[in-house]
């Protein structure tokens, strides 16, 4: 089993045309050429000029170009990536041009790279702890790969991609490493959450779900964990996650990741996260085309298990629970059927039409759970229905709740 890539970010105060580097990545405006993009251009011959002039770089918002630079500036390639039209330029264009550039480095094999994405902005354009947080969350998002089971066919990628944040003023560097700082530990529970998340049913069921939680807690003392077996969610009565996970071979699990600040809590919030491993539909069983992408439905318990990694490291004033039940909906001879009258943990019975619609059955069991536990404020996260990306496509998440803005 590979190790997945391990990414490293840190800040230099340095000149960019200065900096010894696998990779240089700038970003350039689609209708603007500052003071940098010149610097460049005359650094490496006017070759930033010829791709405009050439028509293979304008850019354009996601767009790339790679430049060899010949020994003209210490770094060794310029990745040029767009930022679109000035007037545009926000903190997520930025976020979007790290990512896209991070993600290209990747498939250079290269080991190193500077990121100058921000240099053709104004000083006074963003604050620069903040940049410094954007910036690596996107280093982290964009150099990602999900490739432990894959067996590599010629050259291999190096196991650590070194990411430097590099700006010239002191005052700023200084405010980017703050920043970082944040980044950091919200980009690597993201992509901690999205390894879990991508490995097969066959590797993450119920019970190792439940053991990555216990590692979480292990690894840091702020976090506490609590799992129940299937005998002890049949003792309390939950009656949704053990009708779900009767079907299987693997039996359920009710998984709780505490978070507890150092003094008195401000308050407490249940995050609650739906956590199927795999969901072939049960009886009412799903189309087999696709199926595979169902070991995607513990997405929202392991974006939990994220979320409370993060949560420990950033030391909020506020208890955190996540709550994530745990199973595995599977057809067999003791899965549950369309017209089963099942009784859930707060006493209220339900009545099964489609045995595909599992997640519900979780949610209100752990829901209910989060109620009696007096949090203040309850978020469930959830693949609940493939209808959502019917209505919404894939880049946007349908949002609900009962907290109306005043």
């Amino acid at each position: 089993m590979r190790q997945i890539l391990k990414i490293t970010v840190q800040t230099a105060k340095d000149d960019p045309l200065k900096m010894k580097t696998d990779v240089l990545a700038v970003g350039l405006f689609e209708d603007h050429t500052g003071p940098f993009a010149r610097r460049l251009d005359e650094a490496l011959g006017g070759a930033v000029t010829q791709l405009r002039s050439l028509g293979d770089f304008q850019g354009k918002a996601k767009q790339t170009a790679l430049l060899y630079t010949q020994g003209r500036i210490p770094a060794k390639r310029v990745l040029l990536t767009g930022l679109g039209p000035r007037g545009e330029g926000d903190l997520e264009a930025v976020r979007r041009a790290a990512a896209v550039v991070t993600h290209k480095v990747v498939e250079t094999r290269a080991a190193t790279v500077a990121l100058a994405i921000h240099a053709e902005f104004d000083d006074r354009t963003f604050d620069a702890e903040r940049l410094g947080r954007v910036l690596t969350e996107a280093a982290h998002f964009g150099a990602y790969r999900y490739d432990e089971y894959v067996t590599p066919e010629g050259p291999s990628r190096p196991k650590q991609l070194r990411v430097t944040l590099i700006e010239p003023d002191a005052a700023r560097a200084k405010g980017l490493t703050s920043g970082l700082r944040t980044g950091q530990i919200i980009g690597e529970a993201r992509n901690w959450a999205r390894t879990v998340m991508n490995r097969p049913a066959n590797i993450v069921n119920p019970a190792a779900l439940a053991d990555e939680a216990r590692k979480l807690a292990a690894s840091n003392p702020r976090l506490r964990c609590t799992v129940w077996n299937l005998a002890q969610i049949r003792r309390r009565g939950m009656g949704g996650i053990l009708a779900v996970g009767q079907g299987s071979a693997n039996e359920p699990r009710f998984i709780v990741l505490r978070y507890a600040p150092a003094g008195a809590p401000r308050g407490r919030i249940g995050l609650v996260g739906k956590a199927i491993t795999f969901d072939s539909g049960g009886i009412s069983i799903k189309p087999s085309e696709n199926m595979h992408e169902m070991k995607y439905d513990k997405s929202g318990g392991v974006a939990v298990l994220g979320a409370l990694r993060a949560v420990a490291e950033l030391r909020p004033d506020v208890e955190v629970l996540g709550i994530v039940p745990s199973a595995e909906n599977m057809p067999g001879g003791m899965s549950y059927r369309p017209g089963d009258i099942v009784t859930t943990y707060s006493g209220k019975t339900v009545e099964i039409q489609n045995t595909d619609a599992e997640g519900r059955m979780l949610l209100c069991d752990a829901i209910h759970y989060a109620v009696e536990q007096k949090c203040d404020a309850v978020v469930d996260i959830a693949t609940l229905t493939g209808a959502c990306v019917v209505a919404l496509g894939e880049g946007r998440a349908g949002v609900m709740g009962n907290n109306e803005p005043q």
